[in-house]
């Protein structure tokens, strides 16, 4: 593209001027103290960004349109519904399912009948059983352009406490999917579950960490099969330009990470808005959020995204919420041209440093795990839930005292609203007894005591 003369008849103005400019407008008041500020990452943000804060280094964010899928999920108990649930939301703008899958034995050849118009599917399972998933393998590849298996037992570990089946026989099983799977397999077998340490409490840095140490022990078991590509599955988090960096900054350490292993296809990127910030109390809001959450993981580059319904925490699932959730996306591809045909936020001076700065702090704390012997050692040693819980516990505090707002809850509360008689499912951490390998990760929502509290107090 041509350098645009729009600019021809102003002289430039360097980064050092225009600070001047602004300590002059201070009136004596600290530059740093006063304009500058600490993200829980510890990333410093500044009040404005040039070309001269990335000058000399290679710009990261080069124009390179990106286009993405509407997803939804659907939940399979039988073949036959789940297959007339998806035929019903292709017309609607749905261009990617993502079945959750909670009998392997159910009929795969029933399930995808007559699903043709998708860009991608995607599989997830609550257990795991070689035949019947090698058998949706097989049937989807045939069907859709790309498919996504999702296996990923390292993530039921983390999330439950234990392996599947066991460590030897749940990598054993992965094995054998990925060595009966054709060389021509368009898609992932292999799924990092990021989602869960972003909903447990783990800051940006963490959950960046976490995931390419996840997915590294999966490569390290997987050598034989170096074209496979890894899917993460990602929470959006509420800061609008630091979760835009964060799906950037994932692309640029998958890179890095899959050079050592001679691997030259991308990662594959989910996306779902985060539970963490959501509320049962001034539930409109969530619709806000989860339209910025969206615009953030497309601006950031993810392939599928996956929305939430507002009121999803406390209501069943309703034709009315899934009808809210699927437009907001069509309206972000369709009416606002967030479609993936141009990269609108390519260049940024700001996002260039928020990226590069992400990625440096992520790949620290990579090499920090792989040198202390891997990211499963560290989930065994109670490492990684001991670090997420410390996160979980500052970002607890700075909500209470309203350094973290989330407005309608803990800032510009309508007293007067009443929700104990809306509540169809229970919205609060459920404690399962049960006897772990180790401590799961447990996802909480940052409003959960005050709401409590509310409900108690509601007449």
């Amino acid at each position: 593209m041509e350098p645009s003369p729009l600019f021809d008849d102003f002289d430039a103005v360097s980064a050092k001027a225009w600070k001047q400019k602004i300590q002059y407008g201070l009136k004596g008041a600290d530059y740093n103290d006063t304009l500058v500020w600490e993200s829980p990452e510890g990333i410093k943000v500044k009040p404005f960004y040039s070309n001269e804060d990335h000058k000399d280094r290679q710009r990261l964010l080069k124009a390179a349109p990106r286009p993405w899928s509407i997803g939804e999920t659907i939940s399979v108990t039988e073949a036959l519904t789940g297959n007339q649930k998806a035929l019903e939301l292709i017309p609607k703008g749905i261009d990617s399912i993502r079945f959750a899958v909670a009998d392997t034995t159910l009929a795969a050849k029933a399930l995808l009948k007559n699903i043709t118009a998708l860009k991608s599917v995607y599989f997830s399972f609550d257990t795991l059983s070689q035949e019947p998933i090698q058998q949706i393998a097989e049937i989807a590849q045939k069907q859709f352009p790309q498919v996504h298996l999702q296996l990923d037992p390292i993530g039921n570990l983390a999330r439950e406490g234990n392996w599947f089946f066991g460590k030897d026989k749940d990598f054993a099983f992965c094995d054998g999917i990925a060595t009966s799977a054709p060389k021509e397999f368009n898609g992932s077998l292999f799924s990092v579950d990021a989602a869960l340490y972003q909903n447990s409490g783990a800051d940006r840095v963490q959950e960046l960490a976490y995931a390419l140490s996840h997915a590294n022990e999966y490569l390290l078991r997987s050598a034989r099969h170096p074209e496979r590509r890894i899917t993460f599955r990602m929470a959006i988090g509420g800061n609008y330009f630091f979760e835009i960096a964060k799906f950037r900054a994932l692309r640029l350490l998958w890179r890095t990470l899959a050079k050592d292993y001679g691997i030259a296809a991308d990662c594959h990127i989910t996306a779902e808005p985060s539970k963490r910030n959501k509320t049962v109390y001034a539930y409109n809001t969530n619709m806000l959020r989860t339209t910025t959450e969206c615009m953030s993981a497309i601006l950031g580059g993810a392939d599928t995204v996956f929305n939430s319904p507002y009121d999803a925490l406390y209501h069943k699932r309703n034709a009315f919420g899934d009808r809210i959730a699927r437009n907001q996306l069509l309206l972000l591809k369709h009416e606002s041209f967030f479609d993936g045909s141009y990269d609108p936020v390519a260049g940024n001076h700001y996002l260039e440093t928020l990226v590069r700065q992400m990625a440096e702090k992520a790949l620290l704390l990579f090499k920090q795990i792989e040198a202390s012997g891997g990211f499963l050692k560290q989930l065994n040693d109670h490492t990684i839930q001991r670090k997420i819980a410390e996160s979980a516990q500052k970002s607890q505090k700075r909500f209470h005292t309203e350094e973290e707002l989330l407005v309608g809850t803990n800032r510009y509360a309508a007293q007067q609203e009443r929700m104990k008689g809306e509540l169809e499912v229970y919205p609060f951490v459920q404690k399962r007894p049960r006897k772990t390998l180790l401590p799961p990760l447990v996802p909480k929502r940052l409003s959960e005591a005050l709401e409590q509290e509310r409900l108690q107090q509601e007449q």
